[in-house]
């Protein structure tokens, strides 16, 4: 076969700019192979969830389900429930609208068809918090708030049609079979060309306006939910009454609520989030098994960078992942730093616990195509920015050698010129990730011939 590439010759080919940093490992051994900057502190980016998956599963436990409840501090008796109802999140990253239909059927089926009490909802289970990176547009879908209670990871679906002059709009909070219209998210055309999106609180709502001129024939586009615990009640209320069963608006639950339960809709099994989250990167469920996590721990975190904190202590203790800084569990919050040092050696301790749950990463050749043939295997979890592009996993040859391996790249000063307000992807930054992900191909590639067997 062909020899294997010099680094420096790799990393001049790439005119990166900015750092880039990385460290191979045999994970058999745990001996270091090759690094560059093994010691610089990077943004992981998303990479950040491979570290997030290892605290939840091991402090939660691969079988562990998430819990949502309808509770009651009251008694029913022919069919009418005197006392007050509560929808109670126990933290689900995956709960859905289907999960709240099929909460309500089930409601119906144990013969209630009235609540003589308030209709509550109580999302305090975990933190609330805004959002994920106060440092994102607006309107972004991957940066909704967060807390005990969220359904459909904290997203409503902003549909738009030409109708004549004008348009027809529509907010929904569809899942599999069912797309229920909403209020708690509302949208107003403006005649203007830009900002495309406009946010603000309007006390019970969300209060959106798009720019007229930037709509087209029509689409669609999901947007962040502010009001997570108003969101899920408005759309469980909904299917209630549907099924004829009489109760009031959603209303907030303060403190815990007790009393008895009467229907328990369970999420899957953590491992199976775990691996939906490692595959398609999503941030809710990545800071929602976090603090989950943390509140086994230690008790309820006071908030999501409290939460990270003390992942990073975990980290540092169970992993060796040294001079771990997380502000987050997805990697959106850019003033995360990880070493590639650090990170292929908690690679190797976690090797049995996470690779399983990692995503295939397939080879390409010189053009960029998949390359089927290719002898290396590789399961790794990605990270992406604006000018920062992470990578971080397994390989493996094909006499069976397995190596971690860290890949960081970034360039902090042209990361630092963006303005979070602009919509759109700042100039130069898809041809910067694509040169850094034919980096990552390379030194993957070299790794495998100098290294597997």
């Amino acid at each position: 076969g062909r020899a294997a590439r010099d680094v420096e010759a790799l990393l001049a080919e790439a005119k990166l700019g900015g750092r880039v940093a990385f460290s191979v490992m045999d994970v058999a051994s745990g001996a270091p192979l090759e690094g560059h900057g093994t010691r610089t502190g990077l943004p992981p980016a998303s990479v950040t969830k491979a570290i997030t998956a290892v605290y939840a599963l091991d402090t939660l436990g691969p079988e562990y389900r998430f819990g949502t409840r309808l509770m009651t501090d009251g008694t029913v008796r022919d069919g009418v429930l005197r006392g007050d109802l509560v929808l109670a999140g126990g933290g689900d990253p995956t709960l859905d609208t289907d999960a709240l239909a099929d909460m309500a059927a089930r409601l119906k089926n144990l013969g209630i068809h009235e609540v003589r009490g308030t209709f509550r909802v109580w999302a305090g289970a975990l933190p609330f918090e805004r959002e994920i990176d106060p440092a994102q547009p607006p309107h972004a879908g991957y940066n909704p708030a967060l807390s005990g209670l969220s359904l459909n990871f904290n997203r409503v679906r902003f549909g738009w049609k030409r109708n004549g002059s004008d348009y027809t709009v529509t907010m929904d909070a569809r899942s599999g079979r069912h797309r229920p219209e909403v209020r708690v998210a509302r949208m107003a055309l403006a005649d203007r060309r830009s900002p495309v999106y406009t946010y603000r609180d309007g006390g019970s709502h969300d209060s959106w306006t798009v720019a007229r001129g930037a709509l087209g024939n029509g689409g669609a586009r999901w947007l962040p939910v502010r009001k997570p615990a108003q969101y899920a009640g408005e759309v469980f209320a909904g299917f209630a009454r549907a099924h004829g069963i009489v109760l009031t608006d959603p209303a907030p639950q303060r403190g815990r609520p007790g009393g008895t339960v009467l229907v328990t809709h369970r999420s899957a099994p953590l491992r199976d989030i775990l691996r939906g989250m490692l595959k398609y990167s999503t941030n809710l469920t990545a800071e929602m098994v976090g603090m989950a996590a943390t509140a086994r721990r230690a008790g309820r975190p006071a908030s999501l960078a409290g939460s990270a904190r003390e992942m990073a202590r975990w980290a540092r203790r169970e992993l060796g992942l040294a001079q771990a800084r997380f502000v987050d569990h997805s990697g959106l919050g850019e003033e995360a730093r990880l070493t590639p040092a650090a990170t292929t050696a908690a690679l190797v301790a976690a090797h049995g616990r996470l690779k399983p749950l990692l995503k295939e990463i397939p080879m390409r050749d010189g053009a960029g195509r998949i390359d089927r043939g290719h002898p290396l295997t590789v399961a790794a979890k990605t990270g992406t920015l604006y000018f920062v592009s992470a990578l971080a996993g397994y390989i493996t040859a094909p006499d069976g050698t397995e190596l971690a391996f860290a890949i960081f790249t970034g360039d902090t000063e042209r990361r630092g010129a963006i303005d979070p307000s602009r919509d759109g992807r700042p100039p130069g930054a898809r041809g910067w990730n694509r040169r850094a992900k034919r980096l990552q191909q390379a030194l993957i590639d070299r790794w495998g011939r100098v290294f597997g067997g």
